[in-house]
């Protein structure tokens, strides 16, 4: 009986069982008259669609989120996006509090797993404060738009449109209520609009890990390696980013060239945090060049941080690999980063997840060019890396896609959401050392 109840009980295989199911009661919701305006429902391939890229935080969509769902509809993607942006083990540890039971060791291991932790200890604390961060970010946030918002529309509609983009925002999600696939391209020069979403979104990439270690900064006065790391790679990728967007798009009439210099800079910072994968835009993306296009391809595949509420291979991994590049360039051996030499077993899992990654793109790239045959390559690359970062952001080809598409994209989505975040799991189990091991052999590279 124990190795059933061990491969059971599995924290991976819990976790990637529970979001499958969360995705199945979703869309089964959408299905129903009550989900949608037309009183028929959504038919269940774009219902299951839906659902995945909600609880996988995503934002790709087939039908357009603000005219097609209901109230009701509406809520359950939103339900979807907080339970898919926390985990659902975080949901189930705060039902726990709430009628007081005892958090087992097997459910503080599945936290562990799911926060992407190094270790048990203080992980109730943790999930506690991450609730806590999580409610008090969203609501000053949904203020802040529905101040905003209340300019443009009645206040009920400004306070619901507030929250609903801000829970989108704060999870990376990318679903937002405007209407005829627009997103947030009607405040494109809007500084309150902005800046608070790229706060949320910065806020919900940075992960919870690193959200703690600020908190505690007042009493402990030091930050860990990690943070570190994370502080200064999505800074320097923000301000590249947003560089090179304000540079490649400064004379294209269709995006920065009409807009006032502060729009344009604006507009160009959105469009860097944003591929953090959070997936909503202020400049329309087909209109985008196609150099700036691939620059958002690559800053979507880096993605967020560990233990956040986005996709990408993260920015940690990132920088470790860079670190081993510069590293091998100078001839040195170990990769030092802030004075502090990382192990050689922290590279092999960057190396990992990274070339992991590339070869998911890589496939389902492929696979789309055979599907959606007609369609610019670029486009089906940036779809293909846009659904594996769980990033949202979008050509226009996801409304387009044939029904085998549409099922690629969703084993995609699951697959960037929980797929790496399983193998992350596998490879931070340390293995026994082999009590045998082989001579070295040498090979010539590059």
């Amino acid at each position: 009986m124990q190795p059933t109840r061990k491969y059971m009980f599995d924290p991976p295989k819990v976790l990637v069982l529970g979001f499958a199911l969360i995705i199945m009661l979703g869309a089964l919701l959408l299905t129903l008259p009550v989900a949608t305006n037309d009183g028929q429902g959504l038919p269940w391939l774009d219902a299951l669609f839906t659902a995945t890229s909600a609880t996988c935080v995503t934002g790709l969509v087939v039908v357009d989120t603000g005219t097609t769902f209901t109230l009701f509809g509406q809520l359950v993607i939103l339900f979807l996006i907080q339970i898919g942006g926390l985990g659902f083990m975080t949901f189930a540890t705060f039902f726990a509090f709430l009628v007081g039971k005892r958090i087992s060791l097997k459910e503080r291991l599945l936290l562990q797993e799911a926060l992407n932790n190094l270790s048990m200890e203080g992980i109730v604390r943790l999930v506690k404060r991450v609730l806590v961060f999580t409610v008090v970010i969203e609501f000053i946030g949904g203020i802040l738009l529905a101040v905003r918002f209340s300019l443009d529309m009645p206040p009920l509609k400004a306070f619901y449109f507030g929250m609903f983009h801000s829970i989108s925002s704060f999870n990376n999600a990318g679903f937002d209520l405007m209407g005829g696939f627009r997103s947030l391209t009607g405040y494109v020069e809007d500084p309150v609009v902005t800046l608070v979403v790229c706060t949320l979104i910065t806020l919900g990439g940075i992960g919870f890990i690193v959200m703690n270690e600020l908190y505690e900064y007042r009493q402990t006065r030091r930050f860990s390696l990690h943070t570190k790391i994370v502080f200064v790679t999505s800074g320097l990728l923000v301000v590249f980013g947003t560089l090179c967007i304000f540079l490649l798009e400064l004379h294209n009439p269709k995006t920065l060239s009409p807009l006032s210099p502060m729009g344009k800079v604006l507009a160009s910072l959105f469009q860097a945090v944003t591929p953090r994968t959070a997936g909503a835009n202020t400049l329309n993306i087909p209109d985008l060049t196609q150099p700036t296009l691939f620059l958002i391809i690559f800053l979507m595949f880096v993605g967020a941080s560990p233990g956040s509420t986005g996709g990408g291979i993260k920015t940690t991994t990132f920088a470790t690999l860079l670190g081993a590049v510069w590293s091998q360039i100078k001839g040195k051996e170990d990769v030092i980063f802030f004075k502090k030499r990382i192990v050689y077993d922290t590279i092999y899992k960057s190396l990992t997840v990274t070339l992991s990654g590339l070869f998911i793109v890589m496939v389902v790239t492929m696979l789309l060019t055979i599907t959606e045959q007609g369609h610019d390559f670029l486009m089906i690359l940036f779809e293909a890396t846009s659904a594996f970062g769980t990033v949202g952001l979008s050509t226009g080809l996801t409304p387009q896609l044939s029904p085998l598409g549409r099922v690629i994209v969703i084993v995609t989505i699951f697959t960037g959401r929980v797929g790496l975040l399983t193998l992350a799991f596998a490879l931070t189990r340390r293995l026994q050392q082999p009590l045998l091991r082989y001579p070295e052999g040498r090979i010539y590279v590059g």
